[in-house]
C-alpha cells in the first residue's frame, strides 16, 4: 500500500478540490470520472457496493480505541442539541477537536498513533457536553484531556510490552505480548503451505486467567453492522456484472456470516482470478499495520471502477512480470519461478471506507498471504483520480515543497518535467510488482517479523521499484519517456525520506508509522552507505564524495545525489537483504534493520524541516470527502444515479453518523 499526501488551496470560480483546513490536516474532493460512461446496471452494481462499504464504519471505530464510539457519539451529540453561544475561541477550539476526531477515526493521531487533545479546557468540554444531554461525562473526560491514559494506538516502543501500551480495541483483558505471542504460536501448523491467517479477524481476550478469542461475525458484537453490509451486497450481487463477480460476493458474504479464515481465503481466491469487469471492490479486514503485532486487521473498503485508457500502462508493466522476477538482484532461490496472476490496472475510487477513509492510500496491492500470491497472483491498484486531486491540489498552493527543499533550479525544473509521471510509475511498479515479488522459503512462517513486517514489506516494495525506476527496460517498454526521468524520483525519494516527510512529526518524537518509516531506512541506509563511493571529475583531478551528500546553501541544508548509478546499486543491495530477511524469516536482522535506521530522526534536521515548513503555510497531511451517489427518481423508480460534490467534511462525518450507526 502506498500513502501520500501534498498541501493545498483552493482556486475560485472552479472545482475546488481543497475544501477544508484544521489542525495539521486538508480535506479534498475527487471526482469519479468515468461515471457517466457507466451503464445504467453498473450504476446500481457500484451504488450498493458503496452503500456495503458505508455500512461498515462503526467497525473501523471501535476496532482503533474501546472509547472511540463513545467519543464520537458525544461529539455529534454537541453538534445536534447543544443550546449555547456557538462562537468564540473555545467553541471554535472544539470544533476543531471534533474534525480531528472524525478524520482519524478516533483520538489518536492517524498517522503518529499518538493520542491529541482538545485546545479548548476540560471545564468547557464538560459544560458543553452536560447541556448537550451527553451521559458518562467524566469518562469522557479522562478519555479526552488524561496524559496518562491511552497515550498511544499503537505502541512501538519494544522497551515496552507493546500489547499492553496500545490502546487498539483487538486485545482485551490485561493480555501481554508473551501470551499473545504463545497463543498463536500453538495455533500455527509448521510447514503448512497454504497457511491461514491465524487472528486476522478477531479480538483476543483474556477473561478470568483464560484466553480466547471473539471472531468478528454476524454474531459478534460487530453484527449489526455485518448484516447491514451482507445486505447490500446481496442486493449488488444481482447486478454483478458477470457470474465470477457474483461467486466472489457469494464468498465474501458467507465469511462475513462465519468468520471462517478458510473461506476468507476462497474469497480471496475467487476474488484476485476474476478480471474481466470494470468495477470491482476492496472489502474486509485487511491491512495490519495498526496490530503492534502485525497479526490483526482493521476493517476497509474501496469501491473501483477501472480506467481503461490510463491502465494500459499497469498492463504493459504487468505482462513482463516475469521478466522483471527474473532479473531482479536479489538471490535466484528467493525468486519466483513462475510469476502468476499478476493483475494491474489504473482505477477511479467511487468510495473510500473503514482505513480508506477520511485518509487513503494511492495504490493498493491484494491479497496479502503470500501462498495466494504465489499460487495465483494479486490485484494491484493505482487510484488515479486521487492522485489527481493530490496533484492539482498542489498546484493551487502559492508556494511547494519542491521550491523550498530542492537543491538549485536544475532539480526543480527536473522534478517539474518528470516527477508526476515517474510518481505514478514508481506507484504501479510498488504495487503491481514490488509486493508480488520474491518468495517465502519452505517452513517460513508468514508472520515471523512480527512488529517489523510492515516496515520491511513497504520497504521491499519501494525497493523494487527504485531499483527498476532506472532500468532500460521501462524505456524499451514506453513506459518512461526516456533514460533520464528516473532521476527525478530518485532525488525526490532521497528529499523526502531524509527531510521533507518529517514535517508531519512532533519534534523529538521517533518516527512510527510503517511507510515513514520505510522510507528513511532506505534513504538513511543508502546515506550511510554511500559515504565517499562516488567521484566528481574536473580540472584539479578525481576526488571522492558521497553517492548521497549533504550540502549547506544560505544557512539551509539540502540532500543532494552525486551519482546515480551508483544510488541504483544501493537500492539493490538493499533490495536482496530485505528479500532475503522475508524469505528466511529472519527476525533478528529485520529489527536490526528497522531500529538502525527507521525510527529515530536527526534532531536538527527534523527542527529545520518544521521551520521551513512552517513558513510555507502548509497542511502535511490530506483525506478527502466522499462524492454522493444519488437515485433519480421518476415516478417512484430509479431511472439513474448521479453524483455530488457539495459537502462538507464536518456534514458528511455528521451524517455517516446518523445514516449509517450500527454499534
Amino acid at each position: 500500500m502506498v500513502l501520500s499526501a501534498v498541501g493545498c488551496a483552493p482556486k475560485e470560480n472552479e472545482f475546488k478540490y481543497c475544501i477544508d483546513e484544521f489542525a495539521d490536516v486538508k480535506i479534498m474532493r475527487y471526482r469519479i470520472e468515468c461515471w457517466d460512461s457507466l451503464s445504467f446496471q453498473q450504476k446500481q452494481y457500484v451504488y450498493h457496493l458503496a452503500e456495503a462499504a458505508k455500512w461498515g464504519r462503526d467497525i473501523f471505530w471501535d476496532q482503533h480505541c474501546a472509547y472511540g464510539l463513545q467519543v464520537r457519539h458525544a461529539l455529534e451529540q454537541v453538534f445536534d442539541n447543544y443550546k449555547g453561544t456557538r462562537k468564540g475561541r473555545d467553541w471554535d477550539n472544539f470544533v476543531v477537536y471534533a474534525k480531528r476526531v472524525f478524520f482519524a477515526s478516533g483520538i489518536h493521531h492517524h498517522y503518529s498513533q499518538d493520542k491529541f487533545y482538545p485546545d479548548c479546557p476540560s471545564d468547557y468540554m464538560a459544560g458543553v457536553l452536560k447541556d448537550s444531554g451527553v451521559e458518562d461525562i467524566d469518562t469522557l473526560i479522562k478519555v479526552m484531556y488524561d496524559k496518562d491514559f491511552l497515550l498511544q494506538r499503537r505502541c512501538t516502543d519494544n522497551s515496552k510490552d507493546i500489547v499492553a501500551e496500545s490502546s487498539i480495541n483487538f486485545y482485551q483483558g490485561d493480555l501481554t505480548r508473551e501470551e499473545v505471542d504463545a497463543f498463536y504460536a500453538k495455533m500455527a501448523r509448521k510447514n503448512d503451505p497454504r497457511p491461514l491467517s491465524y487472528g486476522l479477524n478477531s479480538t483476543l481476550v483474556k477473561e478470568n486467567g483464560k484466553i480466547f478469542e471473539r471472531v468478528w461475525n454476524l454474531d459478534s458484537s460487530y453484527g449489526p453492522a455485518i448484516q447491514k453490509m451482507i445486505d447490500e451486497l446481496e442486493v449488488a450481487a444481482q447486478y454483478a456484472e458477470n457470474e465470477a463477480q457474483k461467486a466472489y460476493l457469494a464468498l465474501l458474504i458467507e465469511y462475513y456470516k462465519t468468520g471462517d479464515l478458510k473461506t476468507w481465503d476462497d474469497f480471496n481466491v475467487a476474488w484476485v482470478q476474476e478480471k474481466e469487469g470494470a468495477i470491482d471492490l476492496i472489502h474486509g479486514f485487511i491491512e495490519d499495520y495498526e496490530d503492534p503485532l502485525g497479526r490483526k486487521a482493521t476493517w476497509e473498503s474501496i469501491l473501483e471502477i477501472k480506467d481503461f485508457e490510463a491502465s494500459r500502462r499497469t498492463e504493459l508493466i504487468s505482462a513482463n512480470a516475469q521478466w522483471f522476477e527474473d532479473h531482479s538482484p536479489v538471490d535466484p532461490k528467493f525468486k519466483k519461478k513462475a510469476v502468476k496472476g499478476i493483475v494491474a490496472k489504473v482505477i477511479n475510487a467511487a468510495v473510500l471506507a473503514g482505513d480508506c477513509y477520511p485518509p487513503t492510500p494511492i495504490g493498493v496491492n491484494l491479497p496479502n498471504a503470500d501462498w495466494i500470491r504465489k499460487e495465483y497472483g494479486s490485484k494491484s491498484v493505482t487510484i488515479s483520480n486521487i492522485t489527481s486531486a493530490y496533484n492539482l491540489a498542489a498546484q493551487e498552493a502559492p508556494k511547494s515543497m519542491l521550491s523550498e527543499f530542492a537543491y538549485d533550479e536544475d532539480e526543480v525544473a527536473m522534478a517539474k518535467k518528470y516527477l508526476n509521471i515517474t510518481g505514478d510509475i514508481h506507484t504501479d511498479l510498488h504495487e503491481c510488482l514490488g509486493h508480488g515479488s520474491g518468495q517465502l522459503l519452505p517452513g517460513t512462517p508468514a508472520g515471523a517479523l512480527g512488529e517489523y513486517a510492515s516496515c520491511l514489506e513497504e520497504s521491499r516494495a519501494d525497493l523494487f521499484g527504485l531499483y527498476y525506476m532506472a532500468d532500460e527496460k521501462l524505456v524499451e517498454l514506453g513506459i518512461l519517456p526516456d533514460s533520464e526521468a528516473y532521476k527525478a524520483q530518485y532525488s525526490s525519494y532521497i528529499r523526502n525520506g531524509l527531510m521533507t516527510q518529517f514535517c508531519r512529526v512532533e519534534l523529538g518524537r521517533d518516527n512510527t508509522e510503517a511507510h515513514m518509516q520505510n522510507r528513511l531506512l532506505i534513504a538513511k541506509w543508502c546515506y550511510e552507505h554511500g559515504k565517499g563511493e562516488a567521484h566528481i571529475c574536473d580540472e584539479n583531478g578525481c576526488r571522492p564524495v558521497d553517492v548521497i551528500e549533504k550540502r549547506v546553501k544560505d544557512g539551509k541544508t539540502y540532500f543532494v545525489v552525486n551519482d546515480y548509478d551508483i544510488l541504483r546499486q544501493l537500492f539493490a543491495e538493499l533490495l536482496a537483504e530485505v528479500q532475503r530477511i522475508k524469505s528466511e524469516g529472519d527476525y533478528a536482522a529485520g529489527k536490526a534493520l528497522v531500529e538502525n535506521y527507521a525510527v529515530k530522526i536527526d534532531p536538527e534536521i527534523h527542527k529545520e524541516v518544521l521551520d521551513r515548513y512552517a513558513a510555507l503555510n502548509l497542511k502535511p497531511y490530506g483525506g478527502f470527502v466522499n462524492p454522493e451517489i444519488v437515485p433519480v427518481y421518476e415516478n417512484d423508480e430509479i431511472v439513474d444515479y448521479t453524483v455530488n460534490y457539495d459537502e462538507d467534511f464536518l456534514s458528511q462525518s455528521l451524517r455517516y453518523g446518523k445514516q449509517y450507526k450500527t454499534l
